[in-house]
């Protein structure tokens, strides 16, 4: 399904991926941990050249890109095969909920507007969204907004969306809604890699944990390999930060 090869990374004289070999199965729901400056944000973005990598390969579902050649058509082909749900919404402030979903597909993939509308009201109502068509991004808490940046992601019917930190600019009690939206979606068996700090979420959901620190993947297996016998003296660190109440077997 997604497959990275040896992806480098480096702004400047910081080196912040240092060749990272990664495997992603079609269905997987991947979430991917790791603290501040780890290279986890960065790593994620370069599955759909939103940061170029340096040296490497990318390839999803049969397309491999080679980072320091690709070309913009191998670029935009990779792209039509995933969705990004951003940080902070990236919603158009201007336009309302359905013609942020819209957009996407009328200008990007050429559908016809009545086949966009009725795909985006579709999605909006699996996330919850069916009465708020109408309203502008000004008008929706943010957690609203942020389910609307799911929708749009859905309405793409990507092979893979993938999750930048979606709660992290959420006040905690709207995290809940936008977490359940997201364990929906892996219900359906769509394939999700998940950059988050919720580690309650990651346990419960993933069925892949990556922890990465210093640029590189440190520790990766099932949740229970990591939250109960994580095998790194790194990883049990970082999760003892988040909580004591951690049960680890060592």
């Amino acid at each position: 399904m997604i497959s990275l090869t040896n992806i480098h990374k480096t702004f400047g004289k910081q080196e912040v991926l240092k060749g990272i070999d990664l495997t992603v199965e079609q269905g997987d729901v991947v979430a991917i941990l790791g603290p501040s400056g780890s290279g986890k944000t960065t790593l994620l973005r370069c599955v759909n050249f939103l940061e170029r990598a340096d040296e490497g390969k990318v390839q999803i579902s049969g397309l491999t890109v080679d980072c320091e050649h690709a070309r913009k058509h191998d670029i935009v082909q990779l792209r039509r095969k995933t969705a990004m749900v951003f940080q902070h919404y990236n919603l158009f402030k201007h336009k309302t909920v359905l013609d942020n979903v819209t957009e996407g597909l009328i200008v990007a993939q050429k559908v016809p507007k009545a086949d966009a509308k009725a795909r985006a009201l579709r999605v909006l109502e699996q996330v919850g969204l069916a009465a708020k068509v109408n309203e502008y991004p000004s008008m929706l808490s943010g957690g609203q907004q942020q389910r609307v940046g799911i929708a749009r992601a859905l309405a793409l019917n990507p092979e893979v969306i993938l999750f930048d930190e979606p709660t992290s600019a959420l006040d905690p009690e709207l995290v809940g809604e936008v977490l359940a939206v997201i364990r929906s979606i892996a219900q359906q068996g769509i394939t999700m890699v998940v950059v988050t700090h919720e580690m309650g979420f990651a346990r419960e959901v993933a069925n892949r944990v990556i922890f990465m620190d210093g640029g590189v993947i440190v520790e990766e297996g099932t949740p229970e390999d990591i939250f109960v016998r994580p095998k790194q003296e790194r990883t049990r660190q970082f999760l003892s930060r988040y909580s004591s109440d951690w049960s680890y077997v060592i």
